[in-house]
């Protein structure tokens, strides 16, 4: 099985496209209702980034290891 093929890897990248995008959605809800500062929505807005970027370097050395072999990758089977 390829690891382009992997369902875990999409189901993975869709589940934190979506955690994103409601995060995006509910920030500026929290920012009217709660009348949050400036500086809060920036620490909210870093903590988001923070979280896609070692997401997306989870999957980048997920995939590798893949690819590569390594000890399994993407939690596949090993066949031998």
């Amino acid at each position: 099985m390829s690891c382009l093929v992997n369902p875990n890897l999409w189901i993975d990248i869709i589940v934190i496209i979506a955690m994103v995008a409601i995060v995006r959605v509910l920030v500026p809800w929290l920012v009217g209702f709660f009348a949050l500062p400036a500086p809060i929505i920036s620490i909210i807005n870093i903590v988001l980034w923070a979280v896609i970027a070692i997401a997306g370097v989870y999957l980048l050395f997920d995939l590798l290891g893949c690819v590569f072999g390594g000890t399994g990758g993407l939690r596949l089977p090993t066949y031998r």
